[in-house]
Order: C-alpha cells, then sequence, then structure tokens
C-alpha cells in the first residue's frame, strides 16, 4: 500500500502531540465514536483557544469517504505549517487571533483504515447493513433533501433515514452547537474543482457571488503555488445531482459551504502528485479561514442595490445603496473580463466612500463583471459581496456585433470507436473529447453558419468561448493538452464522419493549447483570436461556414483508462440552455465609402473688406489679423441617422510661401459661424483646432498638407449634418512677433489645387429603437410566460430577454439570457416559479444598438410544483461522474 500516507491511528498521535506542545492554540476532543469504536477526533486551533468558541470560525472536513486520502493528509500538513509559522508570519497571527479553525482531519475513520488495509476503492463507512453488506455514503446521509436508498450494494447507498449514522450525527450535533461557523469547507478527490454549494431552487442566490469568490481566491492561490487553476462548478439546475450532502447541510444554516476536489486520483503518488496537491491547497485554506471574520457578525452589512446608472463605449457607472449609520465604512470595487474571478489587489478598481463609480478607459463591445464589498476602517473586517453586476460596454461608432451559436445539427463529437452512433452524438447533451479505452480518440466538431455576416466584414476582435462542465474523466495528472482547430470545410462531406475529421490537416490552431491541470470545470474557456486566425474567420464568410475541431490528447499512458473532458453544448436534456452554448463572438467594422465635398463658398476676410473666392491668410500692412473662410455643405452624405463619420480631413495647398525666418504657423479651426464679417469671425466660436498647425518653414518644404480630424471633430461633423448646417472653418495666422504684409495664398475658389474636405463613412444606425410596449407575465402550465409588444419598424431585428432575481436588468448581460429573436413571447424553462424576480426586455437593430428596457417583477403566492431531474449518466459518461 501506499505506506508514506498517514494512517488513522498516527493521525490521533500527531494530533495528541500538537495539542501538548501548543496547549494555547491547539485544542483537541473526540465529537463521537464511529460503529468499530474509533473516536472522532475533531482539533480547534485559535490563538488563545480556550475563547475559541467566541470567534467566527471555518469548520474542515476531510475524508468523509473512505478512498479519499487527500483530506487527512491536508489537515495533518495544514496544522503543520500553522503552528511552524504563526510566529513569524503576521498574517497567520492575525487569522488565529480573529478567527477559529475547526478541524476534522477524517470524517470517516473505519472506512479510511478499510480503505488502506482492505480495499483501496472503498467509499463508504462500516455499517452492518443486515444483508451481506456493508457501508453507508455519509455524503449522502445528511438532512438537506435526502433520498432513502434501497440497494445497500451501492457505492452511494444513503442509509435508512437521515443521520442514522454516527459520523454524521456527530457532525450534525457539534454544527448546531458552535453558531460562530461561517465557513465550511468538505475536503474530497478527485477533478481539481470546487463545488459550491446550492439550495436547489435554480435561481441566483444572494451568497451566490459570496461562493463564486471564496473560490476563486483560493484557486488564485492554488495557482500562485503551481499554476494550476480548480473549477468552479455548482451545478446545472434543474437536474439533482446530489443528496442528502454535508455541503447542502451547513449552507441550510446559514455556512458558505463548498467541496473541494482534490487531484485526478483519489490515491494519487504521494511524493510528486499528493505533494502538489498539498502544497497548492495550505494557502487556499488559509484565505479562506481568513474570510470566516467577514462572514460573521462582527462583518459591516451587505451592500444594496448594486446596479448600472450607464453604459458607454469606454465607461460605465455603477452605484449602490448603503445605511446612512455606517460612518466607518468604505467600498472595494472590483472588475474582472471573465466570470468566477477572483477579488484580489489586482483587479481592485476603485477604493471609495461614495455611493457611485465611474469605470473608464474599458473597451467598447466587451463584457465586464463588477463585485463590490464594504470594509469597517478601522477592523478591517469586510462584508459579504452583492451580487456581481455583469455588463457591456456599447460598441464603437464604427463596430458591428455579432454573437454566433452553432445549430442542433452542427455541434456534436465523434468517437472511434462509435462509428454507428457518431450521427447521434450530434446536437445531444455534451461534448466528449480527448481519449478512452471505449470510446478510443473522441473530437468535438463546431460548425458555425457564417452567412449573417457581411462578405466586406473587417474584423477587430473575435472570441471563441467553450463551457467545460465536467473532468472527471481527466485522469491523468499533467497529461495531454486540449486544443481547438480550423479545418477546411470544403475538405469533409460529412461532419459526424470520425475519418473525415481525423484525418482532416488544420488550417490553424486557436492560440494556445490548455493543459490537463488548467482545464477547469465551471469556468468559461476562451481563444482570443490574433490578427491571422481572423483572417481565417474573414476568409470563411465567403464560404458560409466555419469549422471547428476540439481535440484532447490522442493515446493513453500505459495502465490509464481515460483522459476526457466533457463540455456543454446547450442542446439536449442535460445540456443547460443557450446561456452555456459554445459561440464565436466577433466585433467587425466594415470598409469605408469617401466623398468628396468642395467649398461652397471661401472668402478672405480683411478688417475693411471681404474678398470671395480667394483663401488667403496671414496679416496685413497694419499687422492685423487676415482670416481665410470657408464653408462646405454635407448634402452629398447620405441619411445622418445612419452615417459614421470613420476618417475625416481637409486638403489646402498652398501657393506661396513667406519670405521671413521668423516663426510664423497657420491653424484650422471648425468654427460656429452667424455672419461672415470680420468682427463675428474674431469673436467666433471656436469647436475644434483641425489637424495640427502648418509652420511657414513647412509651407517652403511642400504644398500640399492634410488636416486631419479628431473624434471630437468627426462628432461635430455629424451633428452639423443631423442638421443640414454647413461646415465653416476658419484659416489663422499666428505668431510671436509683429508680422505686417505676410499674406499665404491658398488658392481661389476655381482653381484645380483648391481646398476640399474629404469624408470618410459607413452607413450604420447610431441610435437605439423604441423599447417594447404592453409588457406582460404570467403563469402558463407551471412555467413563466413573458408577452410584450415590439415596435414596428424597419430597423426592428427583435427582442432580447433578461432575467434577474436582484434587481431589474439595465443591460442585456446584466442576467441570465432567455431569449433573443423576433417573436413577442418566450417561456422561462429554467426558472423556479416560486421565487420572485425581475424580467427586462430590450429591442435591438442589426448593429445592435439595444434600447431602454421595459422591466416587470414576477412574484407568486401559490406554490407551484417543479419538476426535477434525477441525475442520470449519459451513454459515454463514466460511472464516476459528479460522485462528490
Amino acid at each position: 500500500m501506499k505506506k508514506q500516507y498517514t494512517s488513522y491511528a498516527q493521525t490521533i498521535a500527531f494530533l495528541e502531540q500538537m495539542a501538548a506542545e501548543h496547549p494555547g492554540i491547539v485544542r483537541l476532543e473526540s465529537i463521537g465514536t464511529t460503529w468499530e469504536g474509533r473516536p472522532l477526533m475533531l482539533a480547534t486551533l485559535s490563538l488563545d483557544v480556550a475563547q475559541a468558541d467566541d470567534k467566527p470560525a471555518l469548520l474542515y472536513t476531510g475524508t468523509i469517504h473512505a478512498r479519499e486520502w487527500i483530506g487527512n493528509e491536508l489537515a495533518i500538513k495544514f496544522i503543520e505549517h500553522v503552528l511552524t509559522n504563526y510566529q513569524q508570519d503576521p498574517r497567520i497571527r492575525d487569522i488565529i487571533s480573529r478567527s477559529t479553525l475547526y478541524m476534522v482531519p477524517c470524517l470517516n475513520p473505519d472506512g479510511f483504515e478499510y480503505s488502506r488495509t482492505h480495499f483501496s476503492f472503498w467509499r463508504k463507512n462500516r455499517r452492518n447493513n443486515g444483508d451481506g453488506t456493508f457501508g453507508v455514503d455519509l455524503n449522502r446521509n445528511f438532512g438537506v433533501r435526502f433520498k432513502k436508498g434501497n440497494d445497500t450494494s451501492l457505492n452511494t447507498y444513503s442509509g435508512p433515514e437521515a443521520f442514522s449514522e454516527p459520523e454524521t450525527q456527530a457532525i450534525r450535533d457539534f454544527v448546531l452547537n458552535h453558531t460562530n461557523i461561517t465557513v465550511a469547507l468538505d475536503y474530497h478527490s478527485q477533478g481539481n474543482v470546487f463545488f459550491p454549494a446550492h439550495k436547489f431552487n435554480h435561481e441566483s442566490e444572494i451568497e451566490g457571488t459570496d461562493l463564486n469568490i471564496l473560490c476563486a481566491n483560493m484557486n488564485q492561490e492554488i495557482h500562485k503555488v503551481t499554476g494550476r487553476r480548480y473549477g468552479i462548478h455548482r451545478g446545472k439546475p434543474p437536474a439533482n445531482l446530489i443528496h442528502g450532502s454535508g455541503r447542502e447541510y451547513y449552507y441550510s444554516l446559514g455556512i458558505i459551504a463548498a467541496v473541494v476536489e482534490v487531484g485526478t486520483r483519489n490515491i494519487p503518488d504521494y511524493l510528486v502528485n499528493m505533494s502538489q496537491s498539498v502544497d497548492e491547497n495550505i494557502p487556499a485554506l488559509l484565505h479562506a479561514w481568513s474570510e470566516a471574520v467577514n462572514y460573521s457578525a462582527f462583518a459591516p452589512p451587505r451592500v444594496e442595490n448594486f446596479t448600472i446608472n450607464e453604459v458607454a463605449v469606454y465607461s460605465a457607472t455603477l452605484s449602490w445603496d448603503y445605511p446612512e449609520d455606517q460612518q466607518e465604512v468604505y467600498f472595494e470595487l472590483y472588475r474582472s473580463d471573465t466570470v468566477k474571478s477572483p477579488c484580489h489587489q489586482e483587479n481592485l478598481v476603485a477604493t471609495t466612500r461614495n455611493r457611485s463609480f465611474c469605470d473608464v478607459q474599458l473597451r467598447s463591445g466587451h463584457k465586464y463583471f463588477y463585485n463590490i464589498r464594504a470594509v469597517n476602517e478601522k477592523t478591517g473586517i469586510k462584508s459579504p459581496f452583492s451580487p456581481e453586476v455583469k455588463l457591456k460596454t456599447e460598441l464603437s461608432r464604427d463596430e458591428y456585433f455579432r454573437g454566433l451559436f452553432p445549430a442542433k445539427k452542427d455541434i456534436g463529437y465523434v468517437g472511434q470507436y462509435t462509428l454507428e452512433k457518431n450521427r447521434d452524438h450530434f446536437g445531444y447533451n455534451s461534448l466528449f473529447v480527448g481519449v478512452n479505452k471505449r470510446r478510443g480518440i473522441c473530437y468535438g466538431v463546431i460548425a458555425f453558419n457564417m452567412e449573417n455576416l457581411p462578405e466586406k466584414a473587417r474584423i477587430k476582435s473575435a472570441r471563441f468561448s467553450l463551457y467545460p462542465m465536467n473532468r472527471v474523466n481527466a485522469k491523468v495528472e499533467n497529461f495531454g493538452e486540449w486544443t481547438v482547430s480550423i479545418l477546411d470545410p470544403n475538405d469533409i462531406s460529412d461532419i459526424t464522419d470520425f475519418n473525415q475529421i481525423h484525418q482532416a490537416p488544420p488550417i490553424q490552431t486557436l492560440g494556445e493549447e490548455i493543459g490537463s491541470d488548467k482545464l477547469t470545470q465551471g469556468i468559461w474557456s476562451h481563444w482570443e483570436l490574433n490578427v491571422a486566425e481572423r483572417r481565417i474567420i474573414r476568409k470563411s464568410i465567403k464560404g458560409g461556414r466555419l469549422l471547428l475541431r476540439v481535440e484532447g490528447p490522442r493515446k493513453l499512458p500505459l495502465g490509464a483508462d481515460s483522459q476526457m473532458m466533457q463540455f456543454d453544448i446547450g442542446y439536449g436534456r442535460f445540456g443547460s440552455g443557450i446561456h452555456y452554448r459554445p459561440n464565436l463572438e466577433v466585433i467587425y467594422t466594415l470598409p469605408s465609402e469617401q466623398v468628396e465635398l468642395t467649398p461652397r463658398m471661401i472668402n478672405t476676410i480683411f478688417k475693411d473688406e471681404i474678398i470671395e473666392r480667394q483663401l488667403k491668410a496671414g496679416f496685413d500692412q497694419n499687422g492685423e489679423i487676415v482670416y481665410g473662410q470657408m464653408a462646405f455643405m454635407p448634402e452629398r452624405l447620405p441619411d445622418p441617422d445612419r452615417t459614421v463619420i470613420t476618417d475625416a480631413y481637409l486638403v489646402l495647398q498652398n501657393k506661396n510661401a513667406l519670405n521671413t525666418q521668423q516663426d510664423i504657423r497657420f491653424t484650422i479651426e471648425l468654427a460656429g459661424l452667424q455672419d461672415v464679417d470680420y468682427q463675428s469671425v474674431k469673436q467666433r466660436e471656436k469647436i475644434e483646432f483641425i489637424g495640427y498647425e502648418v509652420s511657414n518653414a513647412q509651407l517652403k518644404e511642400r504644398s500640399v498638407h492634410h488636416f486631419i480630424f479628431d473624434s471630437f471633430g468627426k462628432q461635430h461633423l455629424e451633428q452639423l449634418h443631423a442638421t443640414n448646417q454647413p461646415f465653416y472653418f476658419i484659416v489663422r495666422a499666428t505668431s510671436a512677433f509683429q508680422q505686417q504684409n505676410a499674406l499665404v495664398d491658398w488658392h481661389h475658389e476655381d482653381s484645380a489645387q483648391a481646398c476640399r474636405l474629404m469624408i470618410k463613412y459607413i452607413e450604420r444606425r447610431k441610435s437605439s429603437l423604441p423599447a417594447p410596449t404592453d409588457l406582460n407575465v404570467a403563469l402558463e402550465n407551471n412555467k413563466v410566460k413573458l408577452t410584450w409588444q415590439n415596435p414596428q419598424h424597419r430597423d426592428l431585428v427583435g427582442a432580447f430577454v433578461v432575467r434577474n432575481c436582484f434587481h431589474p436588468p439595465k443591460s442585456p448581460l446584466d442576467g441570465v439570457k432567455l431569449y433573443a429573436g423576433p417573436d413577442e413571447y418566450t417561456y422561462d424553462n429554467f426558472a423556479n416559479p416560486n421565487v420572485a424576480k425581475y424580467y427586462s426586455v430590450f429591442t435591438y437593430d442589426d448593429v445592435p444598438n439595444y434600447s431602454l428596457p421595459v422591466s416587470v417583477f414576477y412574484s407568486t403566492q401559490e406554490v407551484i410544483p417543479v419538476e426535477e431531474e434525477e441525475y442520470e449518466l449519459q451513454d459515454e459518461e463514466e460511472p464516476i461522474t459528479q460522485q462528490q
């Protein structure tokens, strides 16, 4: 057997030694006795341990499943780390001063010892079931959603009733008697994934953000040590993945609870894999312990009504409410560009006492995720997090966006040994990618219809996203890589044919490969496309189809049976809907059209006279400024509501230069003019300088000059165009010295070298459509049904429907997407109709520009039955899936 692992007797001896050596920090007690008479040992760690039960606490439980030895081993190493380092590490000393750790290294001692000495794959405890079988799965024996089992031989047999086992009774009684517990972690193997608790109500919960961020911050600590990233996965509603777990029981008592699945084997190589798992989880566990106080009665209240005020192209303004009597509080605001990201110093974007914040220098058309918590400035204790706010910045003036999703027939997987069934794998539940002995090599196949993108599209950014939903069958540590390749669809006549997909040479492989230790479940994987990849996407528009192959390792090491990853496709009974469908997001622009405008009038304006049809500027004989003035009309531009000026510049040519060495410069202003006379021009409204000034020395060097508009100047041209006003420009000379008789001739109106205004533009709708009307919500066949009326408008593409449990969605990303399309109704197929919530509906055009939302609050007084699906294995799934 694995002699490096610690036995239960050795564990108790270690705990007794630590309690004897550190009596002021460690307290040891038995909280119960197993069927075979072993004590259930619990160690309490806290500075001045006599006061431990008065401090906020983290509960650690390990090895509730007998074969999952990591829980016991990590507990020992963690205690060693704390007791060895607390005197010189101020962070550890602060944690043990403020809070308490209750640690049960092994909650299943009988099963653990049976696994060690008789049958390593044993999972349950050692209850004598009286029918020749032994054992109850202790993680199915807690009182939340307990489901009595009938087959006592199953690994997941739940026992005759909830809390029938001495082990679960003991931890239940301890938790009920220690209301200071605020965070609970249950350590398991395998999977390298966090499973936060849930209440099975199929909706977002107020603590959902807390759970995700706790796991994400622990994940960040893991990443610092080994570079590995764990998944974060709460499971897909409405399926029942688990009954009677400790995690859900603790959560039902108001405790922030999660399972941590460590490693890719139950009993891995100790010196390499187990030691890595221990080392990476020690700082993660320290972080979780430090958070216990932030979920206690000492913490400030949670921020309320955290929401979006305004979203622009490069900025977003957020606001929130907080009690006025909380004078000693400031707020920490975090921003990420992916979901389930950590909140730490690197993405802290604001520390403020205000109740609002404007975040700037964002990217156009991109998603952002914001989190906020309050901090007591005297104690440093932080509040729980508010529900996360999600938004997407507006597109830049010349940009379009398309989110592409594969049709059912265009997404699936092909297996080497499942040739007869491969066609049935399309549009059905999941992608299985990698290799195992039963199916052989498996590829994910995804085809996108590109016909909705214009052939002339110039792609500015593109991102492919895939949702890994299960990695339990990727069993080998640090083995294999997963990649996404572009294939030539002309080489493949049948995308369900394994041999064609297997033999197809890739045109390009997207981005970087993802190693097996970084392929996380429950967190989106993204591939940002580089310039070369975007060129291929653009070419695929002409062919009307983009074909991707997702692949993993193609062979297994000696003795291994599986290295397989499972991805959600959003279809089928086990798919999670459009919210989890693989997608390709594209931001693009179109080639600009160009128009050349000749001046409607040009004038040279002296103090005492105006010379028409000539354009001169400088100084007269008395040293008075002589202005050049130009006017252009916008009538050659198309409809101003659909004209976006992408570039504009004035072209001027000088006939002469001044015979002087003094520095004289010429500027051009876009100006607001009522009258063309000297006094009006002198007192003109200066709107914007155009381009850079031109010096007399430059006039001597060349005769053609380009004055280029900046963003503000282009926008003002559009505003003048919208009201059909002339574009007035003033040419003015400046000098630090008195000048006389210094005039530059910029050519007269009829000259071939006369000034001209060049405007490049695209035709694109600039404003949003009217919002929908008559939004109503009702129950129909126990489902929430929404109806509304779309405006009658030629540019309407459809309506976009979003759900949020905490506030009315103010952005199409601010919640769960339910529908996008031309209909005037939809059903919320994944919602719990017993939970109150908000819905918002936006209209959108082909850009898309989104209207202001129309929102409705839904609530019901009656109890609606919710049909819940028992989790069943998919055809291609291994039996151990979702056995945490």
